[in-house]
């Protein structure tokens, strides 16, 4: 393990706390795959929380309606008026694809659409929405989509106070639900879309009502998604938020990983005090100094006598040998001549320095 991790103990400390990043995010992902929370967008047929309408996607594929999901824009391309097409809480979505919708009703397509100004810039006159409903509602006029119903469990959260030419199938003064025509097409408006969503569905005749706005059985059925953000996302950023953020947390371990494997730029760090010059560096800085010494016979002297018996005991030879055998021991040993004769001659300034090469040699 030692060889994966940062040298330096600020690195190690970088790289542990980038470690337990990636191991929190990674626990917590395993768990959101075990157990799941509830999530997403209001009135999203993903979104699994009390709000959204993952569940009335379920019931209509258990009661053989195909169920598809539009994540492209809804003017991106032709509506097919054969399928029903369910807009959920969506009061932000742009002009455009209100206008596709409309055109997508007068050619015949069958629109289920709930929450505030349910309608607006999709039939001609979409009815006036108000933010307070009923809670409870009951068929008001007889159409097809009420037929099995008795009552409907709403939020209060909308109703319709003005019609405007549109039917009311749930309640009166406000009206939950709202039936208009729109060409050879069919509009469906909900004010509230409570009765649809997961927390709801299950409420008295909730459930009934979800499946008469679908059409007839086995009719296609395609929640517009785009609306609660949902695009058509490619490559990483189709990757949820979580996995993203792992990913990029994995990716940082590993460049601190690489960092603390490369090669440093610059001086490398000193592990110990330095270590001391080369012997034969020494003596001839050494020799440089007793050089310029103000009395140089008496300064290199001690040198002199220090290299010759390093000659002397290396050759075997007597402490009292002459000056030509110490010489010609030396040549011998493999002294320069400078620095054979530096062990018997004077010592002038060149012999000085040939002195201490002498002297190093020795040694060595």
């Amino acid at each position: 393990m030692s060889r994966v991790l940062p040298r330096t103990t600020g690195g190690r400390v970088v790289a542990g706390v980038v470690l337990l990043l990636l191991a929190v995010n990674v626990i917590a992902l395993v768990i959101s795959f075990l157990r799941p929370e509830p999530g997403g967008a209001d009135g999203s047929a993903y979104a699994t929380q009390p709000q959204g309408a993952a569940a009335y996607a379920e019931l209509l594929v258990r009661n053989g309606h195909p169920v598809s999901f539009r994540r492209d824009p809804l003017d991106a391309g032709r509506l097919d008026p054969a399928v029903t097409i369910v807009v959920l809480d969506a009061p932000q979505i742009a002009r455009a694809e209100r206008a596709a919708l409309g055109r997508f009703l007068r050619g015949g397509g069958r629109l289920v659409v709930a929450g505030a100004d349910a309608g607006r810039g999709v039939v001609a006159r979409a009815p006036r929405w108000a933010s307070r409903g009923p809670r409870r509602a009951r068929p008001a006029v007889a159409v097809a989509e009420t037929r099995s119903v008795r009552e409907v469990v709403s939020a209060g959260r909308g109703g319709f106070t003005a019609l405007r030419g549109a039917l009311p199938a749930l309640g009166r003064d406000p009206a939950l639900l709202a039936v208009a025509r729109a060409g050879r097409g069919r509009a469906l408006l909900l004010a509230d879309s409570a009765p649809l969503q997961n927390r709801l569905l299950a409420t008295a005749d909730n459930a009934a009502l979800a499946l008469a706005l679908a059409g007839p059985p086995a009719r296609p059925v395609v929640f517009a998604e785009s609306p609660h953000g949902y695009g058509r996302s490619t490559g990483l950023a189709a990757l949820p938020a979580r996995w993203r953020l792992a990913l990029a947390i994995a990716a940082l371990a590993g460049l601190l990983w690489l960092g603390s494997r490369a090669r440093r730029l610059g001086p490398p760090e000193q592990t110990g005090e330095p270590p001391p010059p080369a012997r034969r560096e020494h003596v001839e800085a050494l020799a440089l100094a007793l050089r310029r010494a103000p009395d140089a016979d008496a300064a290199l002297a001690p040198v002199q006598a220090a290299a010759r018996e390093q000659v002397l005991r290396r050759a075997a030879l007597a402490p009292d040998a002459s000056d030509e055998v110490v010489r010609e021991a030396a040549l011998r040993l493999g002294f320069g001549e400078d620095e054979a004769a530096a062990l018997t001659g004077d010592h002038d300034g060149d012999q000085a320095l040939a002195l201490g090469r002498a002297l190093a040699r020795g040694r060595g």
